[in-house]
């Protein structure tokens, strides 16, 4: 159960300093020596040592992303209600920004901008399901029409570079996928190794990666498969991966990205028992509390066994959530067991389904302090590539934020995010301006959410609205009407349009008209 899959005839990494060479059939064989000149030697001793500046400056990542978990939640962010010890010592030597945002408010658009470090108007992900839907899946009769029809939203990933590709090219970087995926096979993102590969879970998996057709045959969901038994079954992936590339002395990146605290909310009994145990907490939030505390353990075990080989000096720890969530007090449908989530938080346009607090550790190269300047999720392939020592990221819209989290500069206040909310299917692959229900911007205290038209998706709002998040974090007191905000408005529109108007992208590409 989740074991490693790995590709054959893998190149030796830059970074690795053994005297090896592969021939012609993969095979490692021993480099030639010939006793010449002091020179020789003196070169050979200069490409050791330059092997190991290398090692120094390419840190191993550990790129830790929460699903659906509101960013109020989380002890380092004041709430003591949940029990996140693991996650509080996370960010007690971390860098923390807690002022951070996703551009879309649900998972699959969300962690595509997490590997490319594009929004999703640009990587053109920006729906959970392609045409013809979910429903449209589930209604198909042929397991071959249904892999056809996801192939093609597959292939829009492969059009941008990734973070694992460009480690692996740049920098001879392995990289591991597990937990959330929803690009079919580990491949399609660039990584060297996985447990995702859009094939049928075994049917003692209970939670996720399971669709059933028409035709009754079982496909994968597409959001995970087998990987979604990381941290809810099993680290044993992750373990092996890491004393692989340990004992190779090879970089690499970790993408541990668990179906937690996802639902199903059916965590073991024991964190049941820790959520109950803790202040003031209500009936409808203890299945979600209690999912809190075990994806917080899993961190806790990720991160000890780092610490434990030794490598936490050579690791670059980086935590985000993929978009947030939180509990009504309305039973789930499917489940009474547990609660719905609220009309605010997934899949809106308020900060309950976009804010995130952004964790960067890298120990005696970061310091652990709190940095209030904005941040968007656009932002982590720039660092991690930064700090690998990748340079000429063009065509990114994120900034670097290492400087700032090494003590530099802190982040110019006049910086704004934006992002933008679209249905959970798509009509049409490669032109997100056909689907978007909402655009928004924040600078400095305020926010401005633009919808569509008066019938925009999701019934959230039918007209723009402006927030002063600060004084007003639930957003409810609109000022879009208030002279006393107008500048602002003007100012937030004009920023908005610059920004994405919502309009077709000159380079965009239409995969459907490809195919024919």
């Amino acid at each position: 159960m989740g074991k490693l899959r790995s590709e054959g005839g893998r190149d030796v990494p830059a970074r690795r300093c053994a005297m090896a060479k592969r021939d012609r059939d993969g095979r490692i064989g021993r480099w030639t020596v010939r006793r010449r000149v002091p020179i020789a030697l003196l070169t050979a001793l200069l490409g050791i040592l330059s092997c190991v500046t290398s090692r120094a400056e390419s840190p191993n990542v550990v790129f830790i992303i929460s699903d659906d978990q509101t960013w109020t939640d989380f002890g380092f962010m004041g709430n003591e209600r949940v029990h996140t010890p693991h996650l509080d010592a996370l960010a007690a030597r971390s860098a923390v920004f807690p002022h951070g945002y996703v551009p879309a408010s649900v998972c699959r658009p969300s962690l595509v901008t997490m590997l490319t470090g594009l929004y999703p108007h640009q990587h053109g992900v920006h729906f959970n399901h392609g045409p013809p839907g979910n429903s449209g899946y589930n209604a198909m009769t042929s397991v071959e029409e249904y892999h056809d029809v996801r192939e093609r939203e597959f292939a829009l990933i492969a059009k941008v570079p990734t973070l694992p590709g460009l480690l692996r090219d740049r920098r001879g970087y392995r990289s591991l996928q597990t937990g959330k995926f929803w690009e079919g096979h580990w491949r399609n993102g660039g990584f060297t190794e996985g447990m995702t590969t859009f094939g049928v879970p075994p049917s003692t998996q209970t939670f996720g990666g399971i669709r059933k057709l028409a035709s009754g045959e079982r496909v994968a969901h597409g959001n995970g498969d087998t990987g979604l038994q990381i941290g809810r079954e099993t680290m044993e992936p992750i373990v092996s991966f890491i004393d692989d590339c340990e004992a190779e002395d090879t970089p690499w990146l970790i993408w541990y990205a668990p179906y937690l605290p996802h639902q199903p909310h059916d965590s073991p009994g024991k964190f049941y028992e820790i959520a109950a145990a803790r202040p003031g907490v209500e009936e409808h939030e203890l299945p979600y509390f209690a999912s809190i505390a075990q994806f917080d353990a899993t961190v806790g075990t990720l991160v000890e066994f780092v610490e434990s080989r030794g490598l936490a000096s050579e690791t670059l720890f980086v935590f985000a959530v993929d978009n947030g969530w939180s509990p009504s007090t309305i039973p789930q449908r499917n489940r009474p067991v547990e609660f719905a989530h609220t009309k605010r938080s997934k899949r809106a346009p308020f900060d309950e389904g976009l804010r995130t607090p952004v964790l960067l550790r890298w120990d005696g190269r970061i310091e652990a302090r709190k940095h209030e300047g904005l941040v968007s999720t656009v932002d982590l392939v720039p660092t991690i590539l930064a700090a690998a020592g990748i340079e000429g990221r063009s065509g990114m819209p994120g900034i670097d934020l290492l400087p700032v989290a090494e003590g530099g500069d802190e982040i110019d206040p006049e910086r704004a995010v934006f992002g933008a909310v679209y249905p959970g299917d798509a009509t049409r692959l490669g032109h997100p301006e056909i689907d978007v229900a909402y655009r928004w911007v924040r600078k400095g205290a305020h926010k401005l959410i633009v919808p569509r038209d008066d019938e925009a998706w999701g019934g959230y709002l039918d007209e723009p609205v402006l927030f002063d998040v600060v004084r007003d974090p639930g957003e409810e007191r609109d000022r879009i009407d208030d002279p006393a905000f107008s500048e602002v408005r003007s100012e937030l529109e004009s920023l908005l349009d610059a920004w994405w108007p919502g309009e077709a992208l000159a380079a965009d590409a239409d995969p459907e008209s490809e195919k024919e």
